[in-house]
């Protein structure tokens, strides 16, 4: 063989194994991501072909809430949700033309059966002569604890903004997530086309934002919520106990301004001094004013972060266009002044937190200072039901308040159920701690209202946060106990009995 001809089939030769080596690279290396809908929505042939397959179900103990059943169109299947809209913030939706969003796009390659766990499982339905079957997904929703989430913004009124989350304070399982408004994902996976693209017209041009999931999306100023963070920082690292004594007066000066800070309804908090129990219970805006100046922003942001904020711990939902929004106690290069620091102390300013970071604060208090991560998503099983993968249950951070710290911290939030202004959060036989918000927006908007919680207080089982963003009432009518703590105490009691 001639020099030229050598050459030329040593060249071929190479650009035949390079074509292996790329096939074996897409095929098995990046076969899951280029069919992730998730990844890439636009991969027409990935989708139609994925639209006709048999799709995993999404299972609440053991019960689907999104599954495919078959149809007798050109598509076999038809993805249905039997409780579409008090899901939909948590599932999402599938649809052929318009995307998948929730749980239905972050787990897509188990649902799909292409993630490589389910790997086994497709070579025997290839060798079977059997259609490809997706995986299941089991969440680690409280149905009970979800139906009375769902039902209480339901109650608001079907186009009232709000959000609802509940965590088990032990470990991080979410057990509730509601987000008001929302939509029917049965009206987007529909094989009625038009119908679908109807649907999806009028949910993007909602200015309520249906589709969006207020509970993880939305960071808004909490307000008095957040006094358990500045209570938590001036005990953890200033010393403070919950006898110590702060300013209860009804206003206080701030240097560098005219303008007082206020309580509500420009009242004393009941004397000159008072403890910093009764500075919680009374939800005093000058004794938390006054600790703002006092703590300073370091230690405010330090203790911040160890409840979460200022991080993104949360990826079970994250689709194309859903993520975590970051809460923050001060934006990034913010450098604050004493006014700013007062108004930081009682949950404005500049402070931001979304319902699941609320929920964060209660459930690393129930937890003696420890802060799980929060999940969603609790097993991931074949079409046999074979468990593939449990979640594990991991600490976020670690020892953020004593057992001292938080066993008072606890204490004082009981007694803001039992004496303060958290009445309406009390249930009978047993001992509930919490806290309430009302804050402050802009002037043409009425307050946010807020309320966290744990119970029972001594034993916790269930953390919840509920913000009621717009309830579509006069802004005097507006309070956290109200509004919020009804439904967070549905919510606990839907847990613990």
């Amino acid at each position: 063989m001639n020099r030229p001809i050598r050459f030329l089939s040593v060249f071929c030769m190479l650009l035949f194994l390079a074509l292996l080596l790329n096939l074996t690279y897409l095929q098995y290396w990046q076969s899951e991501s280029l069919s992730n809908l998730a990844v890439h929505p636009d991969n027409r042939r990935i989708r139609d072909y994925q639209f006709s397959q048999q799709r995993g179900a999404i299972l609440v103990r053991g019960k689907a809430i999104a599954q495919s059943v078959p149809s007798d169109d050109a598509y076999h299947y038809q993805r249905v949700y039997p409780q579409g809209p008090m899901y939909a913030a948590i599932t999402g939706y599938y649809s052929k033309d318009y995307g998948i969003g929730g749980i239905e796009a972050s787990q897509n390659g188990v649902l799909a059966g292409t993630d490589s766990r389910l790997f086994v499982n497709r070579v025997i339905d290839l060798f079977g002569s059997e259609a490809p079957k997706g995986g299941n997904v089991t969440l680690t929703i409280n149905p009970r604890a979800q139906r009375a989430a769902y039902d209480g913004v339901k109650a608001l009124g079907g186009d009232k903004k709000a959000a609802v989350v509940a965590i088990d304070p032990n470990s991080g399982r979410i057990l509730a997530m509601a987000s008001s408004p929302t939509y029917d994902p049965n009206e987007l996976a529909t094989h009625n086309f038009a119908k679908a693209k109807a649907y999806k017209l009028r949910l993007g041009a909602d200015s309520d934002s249906p589709l969006n999931n207020r509970a993880i999306e939305e960071v808004l100023p909490p307000g008095s919520t957040f006094k358990l963070v500045t209570s938590a920082a001036a005990m953890q690292e200033k010393g403070y106990r919950s006898t110590s004594l702060v300013p209860g007066g009804s206003s206080l000066d701030l240097p560098l301004t005219s303008k007082p800070l206020r309580n509500h309804d420009g009242v004393s908090c009941g004397g000159e001094k008072i403890t910093l129990t009764e500075a919680l219970r009374v939800s005093c805006n000058v004794a938390y004013g006054w600790l703002g100046m006092k703590i300073g922003q370091k230690p405010m942001v330090t203790t911040g972060q160890g409840f979460g904020f200022g991080e993104r711990y949360f990826t079970d939902l994250d689709d194309s266009t859903t993520r975590q929004a970051i809460s923050h106690v001060v934006s990034d290069g913010v450098t604050l002044d004493k006014p700013q620091q007062a108004f930081t102390g009682i949950g404005q300013f500049d402070v931001r937190a979304s319902a699941l970071q609320m929920a964060m604060v209660a459930s690393g208090i129930a937890a003696h200072g420890n802060v799980y991560k929060p999940y969603l998503v609790d097993q991931v099983q074949a079409p046999d039901l074979t468990v593939l993968w449990q979640a594990p249950t991991t600490k976020l951070h670690s020892n953020v308040l004593s057992p001292s710290v938080a066993d008072d911290l606890t204490q004082m939030m009981v007694n803001v159920v039992d004496r303060g202004t958290g009445s309406a959060a009390r249930i009978a036989g047993v001992q509930v701690a919490g806290k309430t918000g009302t804050a402050q927006s802009a002037p043409n908007r009425p307050p946010y209202a807020w309320f966290v919680s744990f119970a029972p207080a001594d034993n916790p089982q269930v953390a919840v946060a509920v913000l009621v963003q717009d309830a579509g009432v006069d802004r005097n009518s507006i309070t956290g106990n109200g509004l919020a703590a009804p439904i967070a105490r549905a919510v606990m009691q839907a847990v613990i009995q």
